[in-house]
C-alpha cells in the first residue's frame, strides 16, 4: 500500500482479514489523503478547490479519494450548482464518527511526533500545537451546535452577541473525581478557578455585547452538576464526540482514558471568524482580562 502523501499516490491492491476490523478500517480508509480529506471536511472545507488548495492534492487523485469514500459511505455530496455541475461534499454519520480518531492520531503525534512524549496539558509558545491554534485567527468558525447545561444544543458562537469568548478546559471535578495524578498534568488543574472567574465578570462581558461559553470534553450531566453547584452563568458545551475539537485541530491530551481540551481561549467575532487566541494559557486570571479587553 502506497503510504506517502506526495504525488499522484497510487493505492496498490489490499485484501484485509475478513475477521479483523482494523484490517477492514484500512480497506475503506487506506492512505493518508482519505485520512486528511475527512480532516479538512470537519474543519468547515466543503468545496473541492477548497480541499485541493488545502491538501497540495492533484485533482486526480482528489477526485479519486472522493470518490471511494462516497462509495463507502464515509461522505455524501449534494449539487449546489448546474451548468456545470459542482458539489458540496460533507461527512455522514459514519465518517463523522472517524473524528476520535483524528483527534487520537492528532494527540499522539503531537506527543511524540511533535513532542519528546511526555503527558501535558499544556504547550510552550514555541511548540507545534501553538503554532497551530494561532493560526486560527482569521479563520472561519464552521456551523457547529453541542450539547448544553441548557438541556439544548447551542451554537458554540452566540448569534446574538457581537463577540464570543469561547474557552477549552480539561475537567472539572465535581461530580466526578479526576484521574489519579491529575495535580501532576502541567496545565490540567484550574478548570475550577477559571470557570469561576469567567462567572464573576459574566456581567461585564454581557454589557459589552459579549458571549462567554465554556467547552469541554465531560458528558452534559457532569457539567450541569458543576455548574448548579458552582452557580455558573454561562452556558457550559460538551464536546464528547470531539465534533468542535477535530473542527478547529484543537490540542488535547488523554487522562482517565478521555482524550481531554488542553486549556485555550478564543475569541469569535459574529461573523465566525476568530479574532484573536490565548494558547498557552499559563495566568488564569490575566487570560480572562485579557479576554475581556479583546473582545
Amino acid at each position: 500500500m502506497a503510504t506517502g502523501l506526495g504525488g499522484d499516490v497510487r493505492r496498490s491492491s489490499f485484501s484485509p482479514e475478513p475477521d479483523c476490523a482494523i484490517a477492514q478500517s484500512l480497506g475503506v480508509i487506506g492512505d493518508g489523503w482519505e485520512l486528511l480529506i475527512v480532516r479538512d471536511l470537519a474543519r468547515g472545507l466543503d468545496r473541492f478547490d477548497q480541499l485541493a488548495d488545502s491538501l497540495h492534492i492533484s485533482r486526480k487523485v482528489l477526485t479519486e479519494r472522493l470518490t471511494g469514500l462516497v462509495d463507502t459511505g464515509i461522505v455524501e455530496r449534494s449539487a449546489y450548482q448546474d451548468r456545470p455541475t459542482r458539489y458540496a461534499y460533507r461527512l455522514t454519520p459514519r465518517g463523522r464518527a472517524l473524528l476520535p480518531v483524528l483527534v487520537a492520531l492528532q494527540d499522539w503525534g503531537d506527543r511524540w511526533l511533535l513532542g519528546d512524549g511526555s503527558l501535558t496539558g499544556t504547550n510552550d509558545a514555541d511548540e507545534p500545537p501553538a503554532h497551530r491554534i494561532h493560526e486560527l485567527v482569521g479563520q472561519r468558525v464552521p456551523q457547529l451546535s453541542l450539547p448544553s447545561i441548557a438541556g439544548t444544543a447551542l451554537d458554540v458562537i452566540d448569534p446574538d452577541s457581537r463577540a464570543t469568548v469561547l474557552f477549552g478546559y480539561p475537567a472539572t471535578g465535581r461530580p466526578t473525581p479526576l484521574p489519579d495524578g491529575w495535580s501532576e498534568i502541567a496545565g490540567a488543574s484550574g478548570c475550577t478557578l477559571e470557570n469561576r472567574l469567567f462567572a464573576a465578570r459574566y456581567d461585564e462581558f454581557a454589557a459589552n455585547g459579549v458571549a462567554v461559553r465554556g467547552v469541554s470534553t465531560q458528558r452534559t450531566d457532569e457539567q450541569q452538576a458543576f455548574a448548579n453547584a458552582e452557580e455558573i452563568p454561562h452556558p457550559l458545551l460538551s464536546d464528547l464526540e470531539l465534533e468542535l475539537t477535530a473542527a478547529l485541530r484543537l490540542p488535547t491530551f488523554r487522562a482517565g482514558g478521555y482524550e481531554r481540551l488542553k486549556r485555550v481561549v478564543l475569541v469569535i467575532g459574529d461573523d465566525r471568524v476568530v479574532k484573536a487566541v490565548r494558547y498557552p494559557v499559563t495566568d488564569i486570571a490575566d487570560a480572562v482580562d485579557w479576554a475581556l479587553k479583546t473582545a
